[in-house]
């Protein structure tokens, strides 16, 4: 039999309808069998938080006298954007501070406000006929707001693929730091607690339905930016009234050496009309797979390693090419629990109805990648394949000859094999003189910690290596580690220097 939105409703009026958590609904489906499961059970909650980076809210201040139209606002030195009216504005998560960078943020000023905290509001103006004003500096509170409405283009991922990295170097990335030579897995969402994992094909999730968000009602607004669903990565646009909101369930972050992020908690309530939905909602962490990628390769499509379960992450390690590497959540599983229960309580008070889509979500979309109409120049395009080399066996001596001559500051070192194992500077062969130590080889005094490209990594790339690790050039090798050529800063401020005068 199935049931209607207008009959679970008046359930939830009585006080008794019958709600359970999402983490529940597998084992009492297999329990009572798909027929009673849809009898007995008419809500089925749900619930994620974690890091949802495009987040935001607009802020209206109300006018000041004399009035100023604010075309450059900040909050607490986040600036903000102000190309709206005159006293609105949309701050961003991400957008970080002035004078504090990644130790404070856009997510910080939310947290602040919701959390009833001061935050000083600057603006400045050039100055119209109607809003002579040029400058204001206040503080204020959320109460002190007209509207304070969450506004977020793209939160509750479906689901996230796990992360790794295959170099011998730390990376610091959205989806955390991820230690070299595979030290480490991360991942995200809450597997069969989350709410697109339950209604996959949008059936009761859309534009209009009632939500969860931060601790108070929110709204469906549509789908979300990057909406990707037909591969299992939909998202959804949502947005609340930021005064009804706690800090329980909005917290600021910052990703080490990445940026500011914004932890929100946000819960879907699933009504359960028929035995489609049954299905959907019985879903377990064994069922829901993504990929393991090696963020190692900076490219939009990095290689994936393996396919993997929530079930076999939340173990806490998983097996990858014969050996045990750890994992470790980026979100909240207890929390999702807490904003799923916290949910139920409400539908079971009686204070929180469901409704169904006023607009559909389309389940079947595919996010595109950006078209580009120009193209990126590679590392195989600018660098110096003339390159001049040194054996490790051969004598600082000779080392030092080979660099007086000058057409070089950086000596790439190879072993018998051509293979590069090692680099040698100016630097270190000058230190190696001034400690007269006799019959030192090249071998004794190289760097073999290289940092290095490949001939088709992206120029861009290249020169993030050259500012992070303050080197001055890096040998270009193949996929069997030989020297095919050497890129230095001088390369790549000519390039940078064309696309100035561009």
């Amino acid at each position: 039999m199935d049931k209607s939105i207008a009959l679970i409703n008046q359930r939830i009026r009585e006080g008794t309808a019958q709600v359970v958590t999402a983490d529940r609904m597998p084992a009492l489906v297999e329990e009572l069998g798909e027929d009673r499961a849809l009898k007995e059970v008419d809500v089925v909650t749900t619930g994620t938080f974690g890091a949802m980076c495009s987040s935001g809210a607009f802020l209206n201040f109300g006018h000041a006298d004399p009035p100023i139209r604010m075309e450059r606002v900040w909050l607490n030195d986040v600036e903000a954007y102000g190309g709206l009216a005159a006293v609105d504005a949309y701050i961003g998560a991400t957008q970080q501070s002035t004078t504090l960078g990644d130790q404070y943020g856009g997510a910080h000023v939310m947290e602040d406000l919701v959390s009833g905290h001061v935050v000083e509001l600057r603006g400045i103006s050039r100055g119209t006929d109607c809003y002579p004003r040029r400058n204001i500096t206040t503080e204020l509170t959320i109460e002190d707001l007209n509207q304070a409405m969450m506004m977020n283009p793209r939160n509750a991922y479906q689901r996230y693929n796990a992360a790794t990295n295959s170099t011998d170097q730390t990376l610091h990335t959205y989806m955390g730091t991820l230690l070299p030579n595979r030290g480490n897995i991360n991942y995200s969402g809450a597997g069969c607690l989350s709410p697109l994992s339950n209604d996959p094909t949008f059936r009761t999730i859309g534009g209009g339905v009632p939500i969860f968000l931060c601790g108070a009602t929110g709204m469906v607004v549509g789908e979300g930016t990057q909406h990707s669903p037909a591969g299992g990565f939909g998202t959804l646009s949502v947005t609340g009234d930021m005064k009804k909101m706690g800090p329980d369930f909005l917290r600021a972050a910052t990703m080490h050496q990445y940026g500011v992020s914004l932890y929100v908690g946000i819960g879907v309530p699933i009504p359960i009309l028929d035995h489609d939905m049954v299905r959907s909602t019985a879903i377990r962490d064994e069922d829901i797979t993504v990929d393991l990628l090696d963020y190692g390769v900076p490219r939009r499509n990095r290689p994936a390693l393996r396919r993997v379960s929530y079930a076999e992450l939340k173990t806490g390690k998983i097996e990858v090419n014969g050996e045990e590497v750890r994992t470790s959540s980026l979100s909240s599983y207890r929390k999702a629990l807490e904003v799923a229960r916290t949910l139920q309580g409400w539908i079971q008070k009686g204070t929180f109805e469901l409704a169904l889509p006023t607009r559909r979500i389309d389940p079947t979309v595919s996010a595109r990648p950006m078209r580009e109409t120009a193209l990126v120049p590679r590392v195989r395009d600018i660098m110096n394949t003339n390159v001049i080399s040194i054996s490790e066996d051969e004598s600082i001596r000779s080392a030092a000859k080979t660099l007086l001559k000058g057409d070089t500051n950086h000596l790439p070192v190879l072993n018998r094999d051509g293979t590069l194992v090692g680099i040698v500077t100016t630097y270190d062969v000058s230190k190696a003189v001034v400690k007269e130590e006799k019959n030192q080889k090249v071998k004794d005094v190289m760097t073999t910690r290289v940092i290095k490209t490949s001939p088709d990594e992206h120029v861009d790339v290249a020169a993030q290596k050259l500012e992070r690790y303050n080197i001055s050039a890096l040998p270009v090798v193949d996929n069997q580690n030989k020297m095919v050529g050497l890129l230095t800063a001088i390369d790549l401020g000519k390039l940078f220097g064309k696309r100035w005068q561009k």
